[in-house]
């Protein structure tokens, strides 16, 4: 079996050949496994970036060009705010952002990138208008934030939390179902009354003309490899959250996705291709 992708580790419970193919965003990995023999043989795993990918570049898969066998788990996105603005609650910031329509900056990475939809999700959720400030990459963004360039970031948990119990920034919720194990003491945006999942979110997907008996074969080993308490052990120490999730499940939660992304996208002039 071959797992390729930009990216890619994980047991599947037999041999497995690891390809690592980056280049154009990850599309080239993803096309090849899209375009591969649907036996079963070879997979691969995606993340949020591809659902930007699909509209913006002609080369690269879709989504239904996938059967999704497995959800690894979302690393969830952070709304933290710098020490300088004194927001102490989602409340403080959702009332100084209505006061001064465009006046907060939040620190992003490019156009589509996971943190730059974060900031423009959680904005339409709490109705508010952030200034995007696009960096390249989540350390220039936690640079940006603790040097007050901006008044906010969307990076992930692990690239600020020290920083959090610190007191140089204050993490003001976590876009996640359940609050991160790091941060037990930072409020999800639903907790916050503001119901939002995002983030990296990774999942393995086969050709979608995969067999369903083959596919069930390999959803069965991915879903026993990633309930693995060794495993989940492993991955929790490295900072990530595993919540697996089988592939009935995991396609919904694609496809909600994508249909919460496209209109981001769309506003960010993002949609080149593929418009729905």
């Amino acid at each position: 079996m071959r797992l390729i992708a930009e990216t890619a580790s994980g047991p599947l419970g037999q041999p497995v050949v690891v390809v690592n193919k980056p280049g154009a965003g990850g599309s080239i990995a993803l096309k090849e496994v899209a375009e591969s023999e649907p036996d079963g043989y070879t997979i691969s795993m995606i993340a949020t970036g591809f659902i930007a990918e699909q509209y913006g570049n002609p080369n690269a898969p879709t989504l239904d060009q996938y059967k999704v066998l497995a959800f690894v788990g979302t690393d969830p996105a952070v709304l933290a705010a710098g020490k300088a603005t004194g927001f102490k609650t989602l409340d403080d910031l959702v009332q100084a952002a209505k006061a001064g329509p465009g006046s907060i900056r939040n620190a992003n990475d490019q156009p589509g990138g996971t943190s730059y939809v974060a900031a423009s999700l959680m904005a339409a959720k709490m109705g508010v208008e952030f200034r995007l400030v696009p960096y390249a990459g989540s350390a220039p963004v936690v640079q940006a934030i603790l040097a007050g360039e901006t008044q906010t970031a969307t990076p992930s948990v692990t690239d600020l939390i020290a920083q959090h119990k610190a007191g140089d920034v204050t993490i003001l919720a976590v876009a996640g179902s359940e609050r991160h194990f790091l941060a037990p003491d930072i409020p999800t945006f639903e907790e916050a009354g503001y119901p939002l999942v995002t983030g990296t979110v990774r999942a393995i997907v086969a050709p979608a003309g995969t067999p369903d008996d083959v596919a069930g074969n390999l959803e069965e080993v991915l879903l026993g490899a990633l309930n693995d308490p060794k495993f989940q052990e492993t991955a929790r120490g490295a900072g990530f959250t595993i919540t697996p999730m089988g592939s009935s499940e995991a396609t919904e939660f694609l496809k909600q996705m994508d249909a919460d992304m496209y209109p981001v996208l769309q506003e960010a002039g993002l949609v080149k291709v593929r418009q729905k």
